[in-house]
């Protein structure tokens, strides 16, 4: 493909640049009108306390809408969820293909079987090493380790420039499960001088100095904890961390013990890897039905829940309430996982139920149960050495990643450095430059069964309620203002005690009101509905100290 004088190589994130989660970034080449693009993943991050009632938040794609018929597909590097969780909510409309290895192609199906999703997608399979084309851009997948099955960085290449978009990866020699990084090949993309080079690369540890440590130092540990405990071991690990299940099953299968597994999700995943041959030469693993009849000594049960998850299978067992497994005194629980901030409170009430019981909780604080899956700041000197980036853009990070990952880049002499947060648009070749919120960016929430803006959520007025209760109030006068029907009464969310009744204080305050409002005022509902109101709030703030939500409804008849 020929160069044009006007040709440029753009990357827009959309979502994931300035916080944890949500990935979504797009890639544009050619002359700015007639651009044509590729996106890179297509994720989901966690609604919060702050958020009630919303499960999932995406990136929204406003951006991509507008250019629809310019848009060629969806390439997903992995299949976590910040990183593929909203492709079924988001993708069907765009009819553009998916391309994504096996492993997340399976995922991507069983996702929509589970949660009984009609729409679906055009998957097409792509593997490391044999790149594809998808109009003007080149793309080849390279095997990176990660805590998930075959996760992938990208090489996306145009007459112009290429990219090495890493996803989500580390230098992990020995990981469980799945191939190491390919660092010969990363190697010989920095060999190749014909065109310059950007890496938009994951800044989750660039906080952290040294190296992450290997899946395989968590596999020897893991099995040194299984080997030594007299009574049950339950470790609760990501159900998504395929080798990290392979290392616990190995650990169990030496110890003379078996293995049982909780958890639908554990299920679902650990059933894919198994149709993949992943599992190949493992033991067999037990569903739950088969914990009661195994001794003490023998078993070892792998459970869903380590994010404090209400309803998953450790939250049930450490509350006594669920139908099968019971954990108790003198058994050794391991969190082979670390919480995912927002999740601490969860993780650590369900640690102190466990420990009332007499369990024996080990985490991370007590030897090295987990590992991240994101590289440390070795590991980025390291890439940087072997790709030899003209420009760097730091991604999947909140502001404090981002800055440390673009201070060691400068540090490293890397020419290029581009900061950039979600909306803006960063030029990569030719003369990179960051426009600053050129793209309207902006977040869905997944109400229920609801795709909706922040705006159209209600989420605000479900806050009000939260802190402030809800007073309602209905009634109905005449033409001469008389009451002929109500006032009826509800109260939600607001504290009564046994010296005063705010029932009693609400009745009172409405009886004031209509006493001392004529009846002809009494007549015209916006003036008695106004008085009501505030004479409600008002009297409730003045014995609470906070103002209720009221609703007020007058009627004439």
């Amino acid at each position: 493909m020929a160069k044009n004088q006007r040709d440029e190589l753009v990357f827009v994130p959309l979502g994931g640049v300035g916080e944890i989660g949500m990935n979504m970034g797009a890639y544009g080449f050619g002359p700015e009108r007639s651009r044509k693009w590729i996106v890179v993943d297509c994720g989901v991050t966690f609604g919060g306390p702050d958020l009630p009632g919303i499960e999932l938040i995406m990136a929204n794609p406003e951006f991509l809408e507008e250019r629809a018929d310019d848009i060629l597909g969806l390439i997903l590097t992995h299949s976590h969820e910040d990183h593929y969780g909203a492709v079924l909510d988001l993708w069907p409309g765009f009819e553009k293909p998916v391309f994504c290895t096996p492993f997340t192609a399976a995922m991507l199906a069983a996702k929509r079987a589970g949660d009984g999703i009609v729409e679906n997608v055009d998957i097409t399979i792509m593997r490391p090493g044999k790149p594809f084309n998808v109009g003007p851009f080149t793309i080849e997948a390279i095997n990176v380790a990660h805590s998930i099955p075959e996760s992938n960085a990208l090489l996306i290449s145009t007459p112009i420039g290429r990219v090495l978009h890493t996803g989500d990866w580390k230098l992990d020699p020995t990981p469980v499960g799945n191939a190491p990084t390919d660092v010969a090949r990363l190697q010989k993309i920095g060999e190749d001088t014909s065109t310059p080079l950007a890496l938009i690369c994951d800044s989750t540890n660039a906080l952290k100095d040294g190296e992450s440590p290997s899946e395989a130092e968590v596999a020897a540990n893991l099995a040194a904890m299984i080997a030594e405990s007299p009574n049950r071991v339950a470790v609760t690990t990501f159900a998504s961390n395929v080798g990290r299940v392979i290392s616990i099953v190995r650990a169990a299968h030496l110890a003379g013990r078996q293995v049982v597994m909780s958890g639908r999700s554990l299920h679902r995943i650990m059933g894919i890897a198994k149709e993949l041959g992943m599992l190949e030469g493992l033991p067999p693993l037990l569903d739950q039905d088969a914990y009661r009849g195994l001794a003490r000594n023998k078993i070892v049960l792998i459970c869903t829940g380590s994010q404090g998850e209400a309803r998953a299978a450790i939250a049930r067992i450490a509350r006594g309430e669920h139908p099968v497994i019971d954990l108790s005194a003198g058994d050794r629980m391991i969190f082979s996982s670390w919480a995912i901030p927002g999740n601490e409170r969860e993780v650590i009430d369900i640690q102190n139920m466990l420990i009332d019981k007499g369990v024996e909780v080990i985490t991370q604080n007590d030897g090295l149960v987990h590992v991240t899956g994101h590289p440390r700041r070795d590991e980025l000197r390291k890439l940087y050495s072997w790709v030899k980036p003209e420009v760097l853009v730091p991604v999947h990070g909140e502001a404090v990643h981002l800055q440390a990952h673009a201070k060691l880049g400068r540090e490293q002499g890397i020419p290029n450095v581009c900061e950039a947060r979600n909306g803006d648009l960063v030029r990569l070749f030719p003369e990179p430059m960051t426009f600053p919120s050129e793209v309207r960016t902006g977040e869905l929430y997944l109400d229920g069964l609801v795709l909706c803006t922040p705006e159209e959520s209600g989420v605000k007025g479900r806050r009000r309620l939260s802190f402030g209760g809800h007073v309602v109030v209905s009634l109905c006068v005449n033409g001469g203002g008389q009451v002929v029907s109500g006032p009826d009464l509800v109260i939600e969310g607001l504290p009564e005690t046994e010296d005063e009744s705010l029932s009693d204080l609400v009745e009172d305050t409405i009886a004031g009101v209509l006493k001392s409002v004529p009846p002809k005022r009494r007549s015209d509902t916006e003036v008695l509905n106004s008085a009501l109101f505030k004479a409600i709030r008002n009297e409730v703030n003045a014995y609470w100290g906070r103002k209720p939500n009221v609703s007020v409804f007058v009627h004439r008849v």
